[in-house]
């Protein structure tokens, strides 16, 4: 069986490691159409041998009858397409914070909650990258221990920015001054934190403690972010130090790390940004118990913020539905929110 395939944004970091992603997993393609705005269309993009130009998108489109439809577009496109897609029969996997906290739609890390994926109804939302990875490095300590409190602080590469982060710090690294900007401070040579409210909060910082509790099932869950900009180019780094319920057992945790799928335990050294860059990989080091509390530990995660952190979990997501059978939505998008 193969499908017929959708990319929306198409001609962006995400967009195009979508392709790159399904071509390396050899997910089943019929047909392939690349979707994007008006001022991208007709870019040609190269895919197995073939040359595609990519489409403007239009509300026809979505009547083209795909399967699948991946959106990495934006949040107000995805609000505008999504549900058209949908409601022609087309499973739609959304990268944008658009469907995130709306309970008719699923937040999926397939090692979390692959089941999760299976209760779809035409939209299926992909987390925020620094809340996949931590989702995946939480899961095994949540399922021997049960957590209680989650402190974490990332160090976020501006690739997370989308092209406009790059452009910044390369134009400052070039010594010019630059067109674009994701920060009115300075990124190279410097952190800086991403756009914060009059609360004293970031929206990414919200995200990942919103879409956290609801990945693994836990609303009670404490959780707290601060969340860094780093002048590095890929991968997303995270200091994570967990309370549990119950006694820390490392050996244990250990034990399951090494088996886990999705990730790569690091005993020795640690991984780094670079360690993760190209891969699709949770990667785990520094693991370590916090000696003033038997009940907690402290960990190091790596993970590509364009790979697992996006295109490759919302290909792992396609993935759980071809394996179950679950690429047509039970019921319309429209006819669940009438």
């Amino acid at each position: 069986m193969s499908f017929r395939v959708a990319i929306v944004g198409a001609t962006g970091l995400v967009g195009r490691t979508m392709l790159d992603v399904l071509a390396e997993r050899q997910f089943p393609i019929a047909e392939l159409r690349l979707f994007a705005s008006e001022r991208s269309a007709g870019t040609i993009i190269e895919w197995k041998n073939l040359q595609l130009r990519v489409e403007p998108l239009t509300m026809d489109v979505a009547r083209s009858g795909f399967d699948i439809a991946l959106f990495s577009a934006g949040s107000a496109v995805s609000r505008e397409y999504a549900p058209l897609f949908a409601n022609y029969g087309t499973t739609v996997v959304d990268n944008s914070s658009a469907w995130r906290t709306d309970p008719n739609v699923p937040l999926v890390v397939p090692e979390v909650n692959a089941h999760r994926a299976l209760e779809h109804h035409g939209i299926i939302a992909n987390p925020n990258c620094s809340t996949i990875q931590l989702a995946v490095a939480l899961a095994p300590i949540e399922r021997l221990f049960n957590i209680v409190r989650v402190v974490v602080a990332t160090y976020q590469s501006v690739s997370g920015a989308g092209a406009r982060g790059l452009a910044q710090l390369d134009a400052e690294l070039a010594g010019t001054e630059p067109t674009v900007r994701i920060s009115s401070h300075p990124i190279a040579h410097n952190t800086v934190f991403h756009p914060i409210a009059d609360d004293g909060w970031s929206e990414e910082e919200r995200k990942m403690m919103r879409e956290l509790r609801r990945i693994m099932d836990r609303p009670d869950m404490a959780v707290i972010a601060t969340c860094v900009r780093l002048p590095i180019y890929r991968s997303h780094a995270e200091a994570v130090w967990v309370e549990c319920q119950h006694q820390i057992e490392l050996p244990a945790l250990i034990e399951l790390y090494r088996t886990a799928a999705g990730i790569e335990y690091v005993p020795e050294n640690y991984p780094t940004p670079l360690t993760a860059s190209g891969t699709n990989a949770v990667w785990i080091g520094r693991l370590r118990p916090d000696p003033s509390n038997p009940h907690a530990l402290a960990l190091w995660v790596v993970a590509d913020n364009v790979r697992k952190g996006a295109a490759t979990n919302a290909v792992q997501i396609l993935e759980v539905l071809v394996q179950n059978g679950r690429l047509s939505p039970a019921h319309s998008f429209a006819e669940l929110r009438s």
